[in-house]
């Protein structure tokens, strides 16, 4: 099979054994990277838990807390989403060697090489770059981890403002609860207001850029 004139490289055994070997390396370093994934969603899982049992656990305990956990949570995501860049580009790497290398060795001929494939892993490696935006990035682990951690802080923000100690009824009562120093009740919540629309509208764009990158990948021109 030829592209452009050139006919693809035909790999020798050692060769072979190569491109093996480096395959197990690409999974190694995308589990340690995706170990780390999971540290900062842990930390930021805990630090959530602190702040829900520092807030409810007596009925003169301010919410304050619930918001400042906010900060730690938002850095915790963008250090995580950080390390996500680093993941994908070794998890996209290995991936690229599955379908194009392993899995046309294991099927029955009705599989072929992609022409460019080896082209394409090179010049990964020779001019490496992040497959992927820091926003798209930020919005990934928002849909896949931190939609939770964010929804049930702001939920038990609004809960404890209320519910806790007792019911409220009226809504001033509400924004008084809501006061943060001099701050007032109604800069508190448009600030949480504006806080919840950022995270979840950067989860909807990252969702549609995640599309729009699908079709690029159809080419098999491109990884990540």
């Amino acid at each position: 099979m030829r592209e452009q004139g050139k006919e693809r490289k035909t790999l020798t055994d050692a060769e072979i054994g190569a491109v093996a070997h480096l395959y197990r390396g690409e999974v190694y370093r995308s589990t340690i990277w995706r170990t780390r994934l999971d540290t900062t969603t842990n930390w930021a899982v805990v630090t959530l838990g602190v702040a829900l049992s520092i807030t409810f656990s007596s009925p003169d305990a301010s919410p304050l807390p619930l918001i400042l956990v906010g900060i730690l949570i938002i850095f915790f995501l963008l250090l995580e989403a950080r390390r996500y860049r680093y993941f994908n580009v070794f998890r996209a790497r290995a991936r690229w060697l599955e379908k194009h290398f392993y899995a046309p060795l294991l099927d029955d001929g009705d599989l072929h090489m992609e022409e460019n494939w080896q082209k394409v892993l090179a010049e990964d490696y020779m001019q490496p770059t992040y497959h992927v935006g820091y926003v798209t990035s930020v919005g990934r682990r928002i849909r896949r981890n931190y939609l939770w951690i964010l929804l049930i802080q702001s939920l038990a923000y609004t809960g404890k403002l209320v519910v806790h100690p007792t019911p409220v009824t009226s809504l001033q009562q509400v924004l008084g609860r809501a006061d943060v120093g001099p701050l007032a009740g109604e800069v508190v919540i448009g600030i949480g207001l504006l806080y919840v629309l950022s995270w979840s509208g950067i989860a909807l764009w990252s969702e549609w850029s995640n599309t729009a990158r699908a079709k690029v990948r159809g080419s098999k021109t491109s990884m990540g």
